[in-house]
């Protein structure tokens, strides 16, 4: 079925609570609780945890006094998913101009201004997008099915579903992938994943010999299991695909030809030549990918500009059904223009570059449309979790840093606008991917678009200026870069601004990306999977492509298992929101899928209730080193679990029926 022709739970014709003060006061409050969490956490461990499904379940919680609508925990959910994305914004680069030294300390004014501004742009951006990735694509949007499936089930549990059991096999994937985590990041009983360097006999390169290393390692992580579960194996196994070029092939021949780093270990080693040197493939390739994923998508886009010039020139703009109102797009047009002046107004404030502000303001909303796009895309693929925002602002990085260079602008001032600018797109562009699969569950469940994009503004306006209070009293409490605050992604984003200002930046690897994209499209083959698994750790590939292996060893069987049952596909979209009619394949895969959710809310919530403890300085760990076999075991029985429950809710449907 066509997502145009998409039966969403609540029809279009029926109105139901939804953008309520109750629910709009529940997103404010996540915003900032959520925004909060994780600006500690990613300043701490330089990751945060995506907020869409804890902040579903907590929404929930607080609006359930009131009996709230589906659709009103799905406006509270948004709340939490804006602070959350926005924190990942500001974290991974505000910091980096105290790390370069544009800045003494965190700004609060300057810095509330580039959340605000770099998150509502980001939301502007995707009302003119949501329909070209959203409805006109095939993107799975993982996380957006699993929030869908998580309000669905809970909001209405205690409704008799037909064919019973969604609700209790959500419920125990979350409270399976909770306790592993909570094991894994707070009691220290079990490693969260698995490393290791071999070595792999001498060879004789250039006249001498050098040591050649191999690596293997995974992440025992629940969630991803769901992740690859969900998004299928054909893309898992091209997220993988990248992993092995840029971790098993590429790193290996750079080791066995240049021998490893002074003074590293093999595993240490192998780490630094991959984050130094191959990673930056995989930006080579975001950005070639990127580009040719906005060129195929152009003829949506041009669409969704005529409407806009036709809604400014007064024009007659077609009637659309309520599940398809964005915002006013001639309103959206003429903000985006109007934060150019705020924009210009910030950059000058840093530099005091007054004629490059200028060029640079327009510059960067043109920049956020891009990078949004991109994320945003990357987001459908893989979920917001594994959303390596990070990668999109180390590319726009480049792109400004050469601009500065062109300019002459080589200093401090110079920097600090790169800086910057990064900062501005790097929170539209996090804040976006969040936009789409919030508004891909919002498709899903029946949500007005305009509704929920002025809720996330909302969010993102709630969020901006307690972000910038949280951020700066960690740094005068912690100190950025300090062991208690190491700060290591604005570390990285510091680094490269000063490695291209200062003609040390890996050009080679970068363009080498670029044209391994260009192959990779020649040979049709999707780009952004692949660049995807070669900027992540690989320890993330392996667990998405077990989940993608499952899925397909399952299909498989069902298909052998019923080769009379009538071959009507289903899309994972209208399994989540199903609740009548379900067939004993659809009730199969219906249970999988409710799994996968429950696997990817549970490490999820447990993750937030974690980054709590940290900020609480609270510690309840019980090893100084723990095991990695235990983890190991547990996970794979979670993986063998998840398509044991498929198969059994087959059987025993085709035994009721």
């Amino acid at each position: 079925m066509s997502r145009e022709d998409f039966q969403p739970l609540i029809p279009p014709e029926k109105i139901v609570p939804e953008l309520t003060i109750r629910a709009i006061l529940v997103g404010v409050i996540l915003a900032i609780i959520m925004g909060s969490a994780n600006a500690y956490l990613g300043l701490y461990a330089g990751m945060t945890v995506s907020a869409a499904i804890p902040g579903a379940i907590m929404a929930l919680a607080l609006l359930k006094p009131f009996r709230p609508t589906v659709l009103e925990v799905t406006l509270g959910m948004m709340g939490a998913a804006s602070g959350e994305a926005l924190a990942a914004g500001v974290i991974f680069t505000i910091p980096a101009l105290v790390v370069i030294g544009a800045w003494s300390h965190i700004y609060y004014i300057q810095t509330t201004l580039i959340a605000l501004i770099g998150g509502i742009l980001g939301v502007l951006w995707m009302v003119l997008l949501r329909r070209a990735l959203i409805v006109k694509t095939d993107l799975p949007f993982p996380e957006g099915i699993a929030v869908a499936a998580v309000i669905n089930t809970a909001v209405g549990m205690e409704e008799e579903e037909e064919g019973g059991g969604g609700s209790f096999w959500m419920l125990l994937g979350a409270v399976l992938a909770g306790l592993v985590k909570f094991c894994q990041v707070s009691l220290n009983v079990i490693k969260g994943k698995i490393e290791a360097v071999f070595a792999a006999g001498k060879y004789y390169v250039l006249g001498k010999s050098t040591e050649g290393y191999f690596y293997a390692g995974t992440a025992a992580s629940p969630a991803l299991l769901g992740v690859g579960y969900i998004i299928g194996p054909k893309i898992a196994a091209y997220v993988f695909a990248g992993g092995l070029l840029g971790w098993i092939i590429i790193t290996p021949l750079i080791i066995v030809s240049t021998g490893l780093p002074a003074g590293e270990t093999a595993l240490g080693g192998f780490m630094y030549i991959w984050s130094e040197y191959v990673r930056y493939l995989g930006v080579g390739a975001m950005v070639v990918g990127g580009l040719y994923t906005i060129w195929k998508l152009r003829e949506n886009l041009i669409h969704g500009i005529k409407e806009a010039i036709i809604g400014l020139r007064g024009g007659k703009v077609e009637t659309k059904k309520r599940t398809d109102m964005d915002l006013d797009i001639k309103k959206v047009f003429l903000a985006i223009g109007f934060l150019i002046l705020p924009v210009f107004l910030i950059y000058a404030w840093l530099s005091h570059m007054y004629a490059v502000s200028l060029f640079m303001a327009v510059l960067l909303v043109i920049l956020t449309f891009v990078a949004s796009a991109i994320a945003g895309y990357m987001a459908g693929l893989l979920g917001s979790s594994n959303n390596p925002i990070s990668g999109v602002t180390v590319a726009v990085l480049l792109f400004v840093s050469i601009l500065m260079l062109a300019f002459g602008a080589t200093g401090s001032a110079g920097m600090a606008v790169v800086i910057g600018m990064a900062a501005v797109v790097c929170c539209g562009a996090a804040i976006s991917g969040d936009v789409l699969q919030s508004m891909a569950a919002g498709q899903m469940l029946g949500a007005t678009p305009w509704k929920q994009q002025l809720a996330e503004i909302i969010g993102v306006s709630a969020a901006a200026p307690i972000l910038a209070i949280v951020v700066q009293a960690l740094d005068k409490a912690y100190g950025i870069g300090s062991t208690d605050l190491p700060a290591p992604q604005a570390f990285l984003m510091g680094g490269i601004v000063k490695g291209v200002i200062g003609g040390e930046m890996v050009w080679p690897f970068v363009i080498a990306g670029a044209f391994l994209a260009l192959v990779l499209i020649l040979m049709d083959i999707p780009v952004l999977p692949v660049a995807i698994g070669i900027y992540l750790p690989f320890t993330l590939s392996v667990p998405i492509l077990v989940g993608g292996i499952v899925r397909a060893v399952i299909d498989r069987k069902l298909k052998a298992l019923s080769p009379e049952e009538e071959e009507e596909e289903i899309s994972d979209w209208e399994m989540a929101i199903k609740k009548t009619g379900i067939k004993p394949k659809e009730k199969a895969h219906r249970a999988g899928l409710l799994f996968s959710a429950g696997l990817i809310a549970g490490e999820a919530i447990m993750g937030v209730i974690g980054a709590f403890l940290i900020i609480g300085n609270i510690n309840l760990g019980l090893l100084k080193e723990a095991p990695a076999w235990p983890g190991m075991l547990i996970w794979g029985y979670i993986a063998f679990l998840l398509g044991y429950v498929v198969l059994r809710e087959f059987r025993k449907a085709h035994e009721e029926s």
